[in-house]
Parts: C-alpha cells; structure tokens; sequence
C-alpha cells in the first residue's frame, strides 16, 4: 500500500509534530432504508466493495488507495448522526506515523474535543476525537507496512480485489467544511493546534446574487487538505448546505485521478451527475492559458474545468464536481499536473454553476 501518492508534484511540507501521512476513509450513514443510495453511488462510481465487517452492516468500498465505508448499523453513533443529519459524512480518518494512542494523548492535551461514543460505536478500532459537525476524528496508526486499521474486525469479500483499479481513482486529495459565519478562525486554530496546518489559500468569491469566503488548511505531510468555507448571504449555498444538513459538515470530497477524462468519462455512462460549465467557459481557455495542451473539445464534452499557477501559467490542474449526492455533501474528480492549488482560477466558474442550480431549483 502506497502512504504517499504520486502527485506528480512536488508538495510543500514543513514540521509535522504528529507524523500526519494522508486521509485513511471516509465514513457514511444514512437513516433506515436509504443505505442503499450509498451502495448504488459508489457502484456507479466505480468503487468496489472489498470488506465486510465481522459482526457489523458496515462495508468498505475501495478504489485505489481511496476507502469509503457504508455503515448501516442501526444503533450507535453512526445510526445517530444520520438521525439528525440524514444521509450523511458520519466521519473520517487520518492517518499517522507515530502511534496512535500517543498521537491522542497529544492532541487532548492541545484542547482536542473527545468524542463521547461507545467503543462499540467506532467503524475501526482507532482512538477517535471530535471533528467537523461532531463527527469522529479517528486517528490511525496501522496502514501500509504497519498492516491495516481493518485487519481483525474486517473480512475480505468473495472474490474482491484488494485494491480494485475501478474508474482510476487513486487517493483522497481533500475535505472540505462548511462552516457557520464566525466559525472559520474556529476551525483553523483548531487544525493548526493540534496537527500544525497551515493555511496555504484564501479566497473570497463573489456569485450573481451570494458570495462565499474559503480558507484553505494543508497538513504538515502536504497531502491532507482541509479547505473551510463560510458565508455571510443567508440564501449562499453554503447555507443552503447548513440548513439542509442540519449543522457543520463535510461538503465535497476530492478524489485524486491520473486520467481525469477516462474517470469521468466511465462515471458518466454509469449514471453519475455532474454540475454544468457555461459553453462560454471554453470559448476563453486558450487565452486564459495559453499553451495548455490540452484537448479542448473533450474538455467541453465531459465540462472538466481546467486552472494553471499564476506564477507560471504551465502548472495545471482539471477538475470537476458532481451533483449533489449524499444529502448536500457532493464529490469532486481532479487531476494535478504540477499544481498544488484548488483552482482558484475556477472557484468563480464553479460557484456560479452551483448558483445557477439553486436558481433553478427556485433557492435563489
């Protein structure tokens, strides 16, 4: 298993106290009955299911080095969090070279939050500590060489590869929060506290009708990326995401890719929903980055979004979001070519796209 992807890239890196090495999973819920869209999701996005749990409904769904697990327990903590978020990002994992329990009794005596659930409650057997909404923090020690967070409580599937290729997804890029107006310094301090991120963006975009400010938090290791957006326009979609959620949370999950078009190309014959990019967007691509080299007309076929350095102009990046999938919580496909941004240069493309679907939905 490879703890470091390739980014092909260098990433900036600085002290890492706690010897942060990249996201481990992603954990869902969803209230009873609905756990079926999370399976129907992952399927069409080309995730296979690869572990069971032992004596619990939860299932890991992988592709690549990229882990989302599906848990259907009907008490606990999980089953609680969907009750009041509805389908929903119940929590998510980071992993560390440095062991776990030590890495807790750190962060504790920083100011972490604990978490009040059972043991039982935990989706792997990880010391946990409050994150984003009240979601778990689990803090993971055994990847890689080190074995796995699943070995003991997880089984292997009938026939299930390890590491399933799927539609080219190979690791998670980012996380990205949405946050009440007033809860940005909140959360940044809270991340920079106790694992010493950095913020290395900041944006403030203005939309036809809202707006939205992003302060971007990286990781020592220059892999985990934690994005906060918050908003001051009651109407934003930042707050619409707030009220549907019920609270703070996860709003979109980036998944990094070598090949973006083929990715996105296989997510849409299964059925995957993207947001739309104004035909205009492509009309300027050559002129807002000039020798890019990249295939226009498929770019504008599949609505893939693409962003370069402002100090070069050579170092790309291609994205794209998808609709809403899991309540307000959406995915993001990208692939880097040298560029270690969020496609500032996007940001307002995207925004206004979202914009433009809370207008049809008659939001704004």
């Amino acid at each position: 298993m490879n703890a470091q992807p390739n980014l092909g890239m260098q990433v900036t890196t600085f002290e890492n106290p706690t010897g942060i090495d990249g996201f481990e999973f992603v954990e869902f819920a969803a209230p009873p009955g609905r756990a079926g869209e999370l399976h129907a999701l992952f399927e069409a996005m080309g995730f296979g299911a690869v572990l069971r749990h032992r004596s619990r409904p939860i299932t890991v769904y992988r592709q690549g080095e990229v882990n989302f697990l599906v848990n259907e327990d009907p008490q606990g903590f999980a089953a609680d969090f969907a009750a009041a978020h509805g389908p929903c990002a119940c929590g998510f994992a980071i992993r560390f070279r440095k062991p776990a329990a030590e890495v807790y009794q750190a962060v504790l005596a920083k100011g972490a939050e604990p978490v009040t659930a059972k043991p039982e409650s935990r989706a792997v057997d990880a010391p946990i500590i409050q994150g984003i909404g009240g979601c778990m923090l689990y803090l993971v020690d055994r990847y890689g060489e080190q074995g796995s967070v699943y070995e003991g409580d997880y089984l292997p599937l009938p026939g299930a590869a390890p590491h399933p290729p799927g539609f080219g997804l190979t690791f998670i890029d980012h996380l990205t929060h949405n946050l009440y107006l007033g809860h940005m310094g909140q959360w940044a301090d809270y991340y920079e506290r106790l694992f010493n991120f950095r913020e290395i963006r900041y944006f403030d975009i203005k939309g036809a009708k809202t707006g939205l400010v992003s302060k971007a938090m990286t990781a020592p290791d220059g892999i985990v990326r934690i994005p906060l957006n918050e908003s001051a326009d009651p109407k934003s979609q930042i707050n619409e995401y707030l009220d549907q959620y019920h609270g703070e949370g996860i709003q979109h999950i980036a998944c990094f890719t070598d090949d973006i078009y083929a990715t996105v190309e296989a997510m849409r014959a299964k059925g995957v929903a993207f947001l739309d990019t104004p035909e205009t967007y492509y009309e300027v691509i050559d002129q807002r980055i000039p020798g890019h080299g990249e295939d226009v007309p498929r770019l504008k076929k599949n609505k893939l979004l693409i962003d370069a350095d402002r100090e070069t102009g050579k170092k790309l990046l291609l994205q794209i979001f998808t609709q809403n999938a899991i309540g307000p919580i959406f995915f993001e496909i990208i692939q880097r070519k040298g560029n270690e941004g969020f496609g500032e240069g996007n940001f307002q493309a995207l925004f206004e796209s979202i914009e433009r679907d809370q207008m049809r939905r008659g939001v704004l």
